[in-house]
């Protein structure tokens, strides 16, 4: 993120977690407001791409718990599927009959099973995408909070100015 300000660019994560309190509390410590705030505003940036990070994690954690599932589903129908050419083989008009009711049996199930797994897919994306639409909403909100606090410190600075042009200067 680029302050239009200034040509620093900030970074996220936990570097620029640490590097915005430090940012902060240097800037408290030397009353240098912007600086102060910058550093305010890399925090809340760390935070929200690790809040974005961990939903997009979780979704994939999921998608793949999804899709093992899936498979497990078809290598049961498979495996119904050669049971019931063994049967076949025993005593063929018998065979045959439950070969037949097996594999329908299977295939609903196999189905109903496939459609389970495609719709927790769905939903888990769906919740890693709310999670994301928080973590960008979040994000817009302290993106606004410091764009006021901004404007307070200069109004502040402005009274002050026009309290005591000499002294401010």
């Amino acid at each position: 993120m680029t302050d239009p300000e200034t040509t620093e660019r900030t970074s996220g994560g936990l570097v620029g977690k640490v590097t915005g309190k430090a940012k902060e509390l240097a800037g408290e410590a030397t009353n240098n407001e912007e600086l102060a705030r910058e550093g305010r505003l890399q925090q809340a940036q760390g935070d929200a791409e690790r809040d974005a990070g961990e939903a997009t994690a979780e979704a994939n954690q999921r998608e793949r718990e999804a899709e093992l599932e899936r498979e497990r589903v078809e290598t049961k129908a498979e495996t119904e599927q050669l049971r019931a050419e063994v049967e076949e083989q025993k005593a063929e008009v018998q065979a045959e009959q439950d070969a037949d009711r097996a594999e329908a049996q299977a295939d609903t199930q196999a189905q109903g099973e496939i459609a389970r797994a495609k719709e927790d897919k769905r939903t888990e994306g769906q919740r890693a995408q709310s999670a994301a639409d928080q973590a960008e909403v979040r994000e817009r909100r302290e993106s606004a909070e410091a764009t006021r606090l901004e404007q307070q410190a200069r109004l502040a600075e402005s009274r002050a100015q026009s309290i005591d042009p000499k002294e401010n200067s």
